[in-house]
């Protein structure tokens, strides 16, 4: 047996923390990731360095904010002479393998703009394209070929069976493994494919659709059996590994295969508290509900929208359906750890890039308003070193926090650049908090929510209070999470809450200037 510990991260894509029963939720079946939650770690209070894929997926790697990796938002490719933490294991004898989404670079057609254009307000600097190619997940060429790989490693990943995109109509690996194997499944691929299903209003709005392809060969069962697969291999070698296995799901458009379709009827969903609560919203969030009772919001694309109650219904239910869905391809995964005699010496982490609002404040998908709903992810730690399971509901963890969480594990010393500290002191019980304040950030792709630029915000959570300022707006967003839980009450104007608003501004300055990149060091002076 190797001594060297192995490590399985599960990443789900747009996954609130709160839709898996270890973290209360009553209704979506999940006993897989259950009772991985039972015997490791579970961190309450974990959230994204940004709630935005691209971005938050390249913090993860690099334990670094999108402001200083670069990959602000999506549309910008994560450099690749960024270091990861999968590299850096790399190179400490690992191998490394990604099963599933990457989503690191472009999978459109369209570029980012280089040079900065001079009257883009999120203009960072002014630079010309790097070296390298930055075509590698692009969504037409592994449609159109037969052929196309990734140039490797890829971010540190020396081998990868790629799974890009959402729902059934996804492109990578997948696709080359349908065509071959399964000729005239592809067909059967997209909503102009799909089974009737003329109950759900979120078909009418290609949100969702019932597949038709089987659950034996839809997205999340091939990661599964390819995450499988990884793992009957380096089981016969005595090098230690890392595999990252990253789902698509259960990010919409909501395409939950055969029997998880209508595993949980819409009639029977339990909505979450703020979608009844219409006090004072803050302005982007009335500006999504005007948009939607005057009957002009846009709610066929991937930005957020105000729903109805129907519609609200519908999208947890099928969101459920993918997450047991997924759940089941975890049980057989950690059963093939147990099979393989890995199951003692690997520690599996799982968490999520981000959540959806699914309901909060009706409203669906995401978008730059920062409910906890959004922000908030789950994440689990189950260490086999470790005894029972055990939890940290109030220390507040990042995105950022993986990379050096895992390097520590290892025993790799950690790169220059890393802004987030490792999670071992909480899960091991040597600390009960890691900071007393957290910053995430977020610059927007879309003009949107009655803004006249794309938005650009940063949040600070601190005191059991969340803090949002936008640029250019007057206004912003307090709440006591405390007495407030659902965060229906802003107290931006408040009298009373102004000392904590100015406390809070006031930390949030620091943590931004703590933040900035410092790296590479400066040259020492003689």
């Amino acid at each position: 047996m190797r001594n060297r510990v192995n490590f399985l991260l599960i990443i789900t894509d747009q996954q609130r923390a709160d839709h898996l029963g270890c973290y209360g939720n009553k209704q979506v079946q999940t006993p897989n990731l259950d009772r991985l939650a039972s015997r490791g770690w579970r961190c309450g209070n974990m959230h994204v360095a940004t709630p935005i894929c691209m971005p938050n997926r390249a913090s993860m790697l690099t334990g670094r904010y999108p402001s200083a990796h670069g990959a602000r938002h999506n549309g910008i490719p994560l450099s690749l002479r960024s270091m990861t933490f999968v590299e850096t294991l790399r190179q400490a004898g690992y191998r490394t393998a990604l099963v599933g989404k990457a989503h690191l670079q472009n999978m459109t057609d369209i570029p980012p703009s280089w040079p900065v254009k001079s009257e883009d307000r999120l203009a960072l600097e002014a630079r010309l394209p790097e070296a390298g190619n930055y075509d590698q997940e692009k969504r037409r060429i592994w449609l159109q070929r037969d052929d196309y790989d990734l140039e490797y490693p890829y971010y540190g990943f020396e081998q990868a069976r790629l799974v890009d995109d959402h729902s059934d109509d996804v492109h990578g690996h997948y696709r080359y493994w349908l065509r071959n194997e399964h000729p005239g499944i592809e067909a059967l691929i997209g909503p102009q494919a799909a089974l009737p299903a003329p109950s759900y209003e979120l078909t009418k709005i290609r949100q969702a659709w019932r597949t038709r392809v089987p659950e034996e060969l839809y997205p999340t069962a091939y990661i599964g059996e390819q995450t499988i697969r990884r793992l009957q291999e380096y089981a016969q070698s005595d090098e230690p590994f890392f595999i990252q296995c990253s789902f698509p799901d259960p990010h919409h458009p909501f395409t939950p295969p055969g029997k998880y379709w209508d595993m949980y009827a819409p009639e029977d969903i339990d909505l979450l508290a703020s979608f009844h609560a219409t006090g004072n919203a803050p302005p982007h969030v009335q500006w999504l509900w005007n948009q939607r009772d005057a009957g002009t919001a846009i709610r066929h694309t991937p930005a957020i929208f105000a729903c109805n109650e129907r519609e609200a219904r519908e999208a947890i239910a099928l969101n459920y359906g993918s997450i047991s869905n997924i759940d089941h391809q975890v049980g057989r995964i950690l059963g093939a750890l147990q099979d393989h005699g890995l199951a003692d010496n690997t520690v599996v982490v799982f968490t999520s890039d981000h959540g959806d609002y699914l309901g909060d404040h009706q409203l669906l998908l995401k978008g730059p308003i920062h409910y906890r709903g959004l922000t908030r992810v789950p994440f689990i730690w189950a260490d086999p070193s470790s005894g029972q399971g055990s939890a940290s509901d109030a220390a507040l963890a990042s995105t950022i926090d993986i990379a050096p969480t895992i390097l520590e594990r290892a025993g790799v010393a950690p790169f220059n650049g890393i802004q987030g500290s490792s999670l071992l002191p909480l899960a091991t019980g040597r600390k009960t908090a890691l900071r007393d304040a957290l910053m995430l950030e977020e610059e927007g792709q879309r003009v949107i929510l009655g803004f006249d630029t794309r938005i650009r915000c940063r949040t600070l959570l601190m005191d059991n209070h969340r803090l949002t300022v936008y640029d250019g707006a007057a206004w912003g967003e307090l709440y006591d999470l405390e007495a407030d839980p659902h965060e229906t009450r802003n107290l931006w104007e408040d009298p009373a809450s102004r000392r904590v608003r100015a406390r809070m501004f006031e930390r949030l300055s620091y943590a931004m200037l703590q933040n900035i990149d410092v790296s590479p060091y400066p040259t020492a002076l003689a």
